[in-house]
């Protein structure tokens, strides 16, 4: 049975396979059934206290039952859910709110607490949902302007929910992007790009509905909420979790035999140096990475580690969800690459000008089709930056085909595979020279002298920009910079070479766990005026 709204994923499951387990969090779970019934209650909830078709619902909830049932249950409601990473300051969970004129919050009494006196800026937000039963007087005292509600008034209304007329290209919900380059901006996602993204990672995943798929990234991120929706797609079950050390992922991986593990490359490099237990790899099928180019030193180890367990290397962004993925059986003869195009997708590598690049000629990543977004919410401006015509369009046709323009360079070989060069606002040019950090930092990992590292182009008076690397040594050791720069010298040429080593402990993250780059461009942007 295919699902035209994303809530469809759960409720038609329900139908076919009601006592199939669809979500775990700690030691309780959902069947299908009992999920498919909250987020019909929550949605007749969000439409008794007022929610209208399309208005916002933000959630700012760590991972838990609430969190998964307002996202499915706004869809329901028509509503647009809008989850917040959980990691984010009072300020920036301000910000989203007032830019997307959210009318509802969903959250926690402390986290209320701690947004109380942000919160009395938005001033469209109507309705608070809080879903613990800890005293509010005060905050409702502070924000009298604002109705409260405790999360079983909305769950346990006797209203049933009214189905509101939606179809497959309406909005169903708005993801911030991690705001490397600037304030997040909301990407407006329909329930037509959720659900294809869905189809098609769960298809070259092989995903079933035997899979037991460990869920540790944010739902904020797009690579996070896209383990509900490919787990939801085939029946498979969810285990949701928020870990303290990445040595709690691995023990949670041997005790609810999971067979599916997605993350991106600051936890894979932590993963990496931990003994996994020899068990792990009889069940765990598939590991996925995106956000980020995976060091092959992490990756190597990995698979001597887990040599039954299948990884698959993947590229996405949030204005498209996902867009390749390399297949397991091509990473030994190209580690290097991001793969080819995910089904049901275009990707194209093009000049400046749309005209198609060369066999190894780099070029900007273009991303046609149905899982393209609708742009950023409220931002004319940005969205006609990324979201422009597709290159060489048939121009017979009246009507413009949109493709989201990615801002990241790649190339392409005479196969067909792409590999990741830069962001263009991130490359390197240093002595009339563009340099890509990606591949800087990989000749710095294969040192075996770092953990985790980063290539940063910083002001230089005599090379336009100076190599920079910010680096964590490996554990117990404190990095030897005389060995970083011969070992560079025999690897690279000259103007590759970084001029400086930075040593710190831990590097600084954004909400969705990637390096900061910017943070740390803007820590050191006179480094090479006062070294």
């Amino acid at each position: 049975m295919d699902s035209e709204l994303l809530y469809q994923l759960i409720t038609n499951t329900a139908d076919l396979y009601p006592d199939a387990e669809a979500l775990k969090f700690k030691k309780a779970s959902l069947t299908y059934k009992e999920l498919a019934d909250r987020i019909g209650s929550v949605a007749a909830g969000l439409q008794t206290i007022g929610l209208s078709r399309f208005e916002r619902v933000a959630i700012y909830l760590p991972k838990c039952f609430e969190h998964v049932l307002s996202c499915f249950g706004s869809n329901m409601a028509a509503g647009v859910f809008v989850p917040v990473n959980p990691l984010l300051k009072s300020q920036q969970v301000a910000h989203i709110l007032k830019d997307c004129n959210a009318r509802i919050l969903i959250t926690s009494s402390t986290r209320l607490e701690d947004l109380s006196n942000d919160v009395s800026t938005c001033h469209d937000l109507q309705s608070v949902i809080v879903i613990d039963d800890k005293n509010l007087t005060s905050i409702q005292n502070d924000l009298p302007g604002i109705t409260f509600y405790r999360w079983p008034e909305l769950e346990n209304n006797s209203v049933h929910n009214k189905p509101v007329p939606s179809i497959d290209i309406d909005m169903a919900a708005i993801l911030y992007t991690s705001g490397s380059t600037g304030k997040p901006k909301g990407v407006v996602l329909t329930n037509k790009n959720m659900l294809s993204g869905a189809k098609s990672v769960a298809s070259y995943l092989k995903n079933t509905a035997d899979d037991r798929i460990l869920a540790v990234l944010p739902f904020s991120f797009d690579y996070g909420f896209s383990q509900l929706t490919t787990a939801f797609h085939v029946g498979a079950t969810v285990i949701m979790m928020d870990y303290l050390l990445p040595r709690d992922v691995v023990r949670a991986i041997e005790r609810e035999k999971i067979t599916g593990l997605a993350a991106v490359p600051p936890l894979w490099i932590k993963l990496a140096e931990l003994d996994w237990p020899k068990a792990v790899t009889e069940h765990l099928r598939y590991m996925t990475n995106s956000g980020g180019a995976m060091p092959k030193t992490t990756l190597a180890s990995l698979r001597t580690m887990l040599p039954k367990s299948q990884f698959y290397l993947m590229y996405g962004l949030t204005e498209a969800f996902r867009s390749t993925y390399l297949p397991p059986e091509e990473i030994d003869q190209r580690p290097d690459s991001m793969g080819k195009a995910i089904p049901n997708a275009e990707i194209m590598v093009v000049r400046e000008d749309g005209s198609p690049c060369a066999v190894g000629e780099p070029g900007e990543l273009v991303h046609r089709g149905s899982l393209v977004a609708l742009g950023y919410w409220n931002d004319p401006a940005k969205t006609a930056e990324r979201f422009k015509p597709v290159p060489s369009a048939n121009t017979a046709i009246p009507l413009t085909e949109i493709a989201v323009w990615s801002g990241d360079t790649v190339k392409m070989d005479a196969q067909g595979y792409l590999y990741f060069v830069s962001r263009k606002d991130e490359m390197i040019k240093t002595s009339g020279y563009r340099v890509s950090p990606t591949e800087v930092e990989e000749i710095i990992y294969t040192s075996g002298l770092v953990t985790e590292a980063v290539a940063l182009g910083i002001p230089h008076p005599e090379l336009g920009q100076a190599i920079l690397i910010v680096a964590t040594p490996k554990t117990g050791m404190q990095l030897d910079h005389q060995a970083l720069t011969n070992y560079c010298k025999q690897e690279l040429p000259n103007f590759m070479v970084p001029a400086a080593f930075i040593e710190q402990a831990a590097l600084p993250r954004n909400p969705n766990g990637k390096i900061d780059r910017k943070s740390l461009v803007t820590e050191f942007n006179q480094f090479f005026q006062t070294a």
